[in-house]
């Protein structure tokens, strides 16, 4: 009992201490509003309002429902422009993208002469140019057949193609990102904090009065964890709250209490990291060096950004040993597909697990620095 009062008023000291940090509440309330947002909307991997302007030199029946067919919200209304224009306007950046329709295109296509079309595509903006010259061969091609078959009689298709597209009907990139950037920033966050505890109170001196009051290295390491750990749950729950669901309007198919759950038992481990590697840094500066050479392998490994299958089989086996990937990998499940604890009950026990580990090995090197100290 003793120790589980020292954790708690120990934790009650990191959580007084870090509202006291103006720099760490400040990154704290940007990484999970502002930047979770901004991802969200900046890093679109869809066409959307792209520019496109046309040159219609046959104005015949179908070169009007090809022009017609590229509608919002993937293109802006179509500009009709000069063919002597073209050159210029692509040059001073005014269009993405150019479709000049040839003369006499309505009865070359009836006649079966293959007609070319030209699309001008500025690549400079290259996701937009990329995605929009495969819609526009898609738009243009679709029309030309549905024109064909109602003005001749076409063979029908060899096969029917249904595509279903689950958990994301409409491929939008912010669904995927919101989420994926609130998991990415808990791995970064916790370990900043968990060590910025460590770090701040070597260089203010307050280690040395902890280490002569009647307090043990374990509980100063488990009030650290707490402390931390419950600062960023409550920060991802109103990410997930205010800036995923209410202001990007994007749907949580699972239980919002169980991925919290699971990220609490994930944080275990992460602020253990936090710990040791405030044991190893001398500095702030080293501490944030240390971080990023941790932090960016695991975000980017964890299969939050490719999936693990794409991965040299070596490297996939690996990243098993870490818990970020299993992190990701029940995140993806309970957010997006809506699974149980029935279903993410094996990645639950191996993120505590592994935590585990990790902590008594940060708990090692923390007492060895406090006797040391000392």
């Amino acid at each position: 009992m003793p120790s589980l009062s020292n954790i708690f008023w120990l934790g009650v000291k990191e959580i007084r201490s870090f509202s006291h940090d103006f720099v760490l509440v400040s990154l704290v309330v940007w990484t999970f509003s502002f930047a979770v947002y901004s991802q969200a909307q900046s890093s679109s991997q869809e066409l959307h309002n792209a520019s496109i302007g046309y040159v219609d030199e046959d104005n015949s029946e179908l070169s009007r429902r090809v022009i017609h067919a590229f509608l919002p919200p993937f293109y802006k209304t179509p500009r009709p422009v000069s063919l002597r224009d073209v050159d210029e306007l692509m040059n001073t950046g005014q269009f993405t993208f150019i479709l000049d329709i040839p003369p006499h295109f309505q009865r070359d296509v009836i006649a079966r002469r293959h007609p070319t079309v030209q699309l001008n595509v500025d690549a400079t903006a290259m996701v937009q140019a990329g995605l929009g010259a495969g819609y526009s061969q898609q738009i243009i091609t679709t029309e030309v057949n549905d024109f064909l078959a109602r003005t001749q009689r076409t063979a029908p298709p060899a096969i029917g193609l249904v595509v279903r597209i689950a958990f994301n009907p409409n491929v939008i990139t912010a669904w995927f990102t919101s989420v994926m950037g609130i998991i990415n920033n808990v791995t970064m966050l916790a370990i900043i904090m968990a060590g910025a505890a460590v770090v701040r109170e070597r260089e203010h001196g307050t280690m040395d009065h902890l280490l002569v009051m009647p307090v043990s290295p374990f509980d100063m390491a488990m009030s650290k964890v707490w402390a931390n750990a419950l600062v960023i749950t409550l920060a991802v729950g109103f990410s997930l709250a205010i800036v995923v669901r209410t202001l990007l309007n994007i749907p949580v198919a699972g239980s919002v209490l169980l991925f919290m759950a699971g990220t609490a038992i994930y944080l275990f481990f992460a602020t253990a990291i936090g710990i040791f590697l405030g044991t190893v840094a001398r500095s702030m500066p080293q501490l944030g060096l240390l971080t990023m050479l941790i932090v960016l392998p695991m975000n980017m490994l964890s299969g939050s950004n490719t999936p693990l299958e794409s991965m040299p089989v070596w490297l996939s086996t690996i990243m098993q040993a870490s818990p970020s990937t299993h992190f990701v990998s029940f995140a993806q499940a309970i957010l997006y597909r809506g699974a149980g604890f029935d279903v993410v009950w094996t990645q639950f026990l191996a993120v505590a697990g592994i935590g585990v580990i990790f902590f008594v090995i940060a708990l090692l090197r923390f007492r060895r620095v406090s006797i040391q100290t000392v």
